[in-house]
């Protein structure tokens, strides 16, 4: 596991996103989930770590698409293009959309 940087944890801290599960909505329990995967690496930028319930980090399998979902939406064109290597996040993005819908950030 890759440590958060203190600038991000604290963005982090006081974003209230960060405070509820983004797939259950629950408030407890919360974990910071690192959500992309780049060369090897938990990639430590905002849009890719996502607030995720206990028992739902610890079954990620389940739950990877709808977070990868919640993440290429959360990301700029610019910052999906930067890890667009492998994996084409704007298609995905486009993908994803088509299945769950336009995603909106809850608040």
């Amino acid at each position: 596991m890759r440590k958060i940087p203190n600038k991000i944890r604290v963005e982090i801290s006081n974003d209230p996103f960060y405070k509820t599960c983004c797939i259950s909505g629950d408030t407890h329990d919360i974990q910071w989930h690192h959500n992309l995967i780049y060369a090897g690496k938990q990639v430590n930028e905002k849009f890719c770590i996502l607030p995720l319930e206990k028992k739902i980090h610890a079954d990620i399998c389940k739950y990877k698409e709808k977070c990868d979902w919640i993440m290429v939406n959360r990301a700029t064109e610019n910052q999906l293009k930067k890890y667009s290597k492998v994996v084409n996040y704007i298609l995905l993005k486009e993908k994803l959309n088509n299945v769950y819908g336009l995603y909106k950030e809850s608040r």
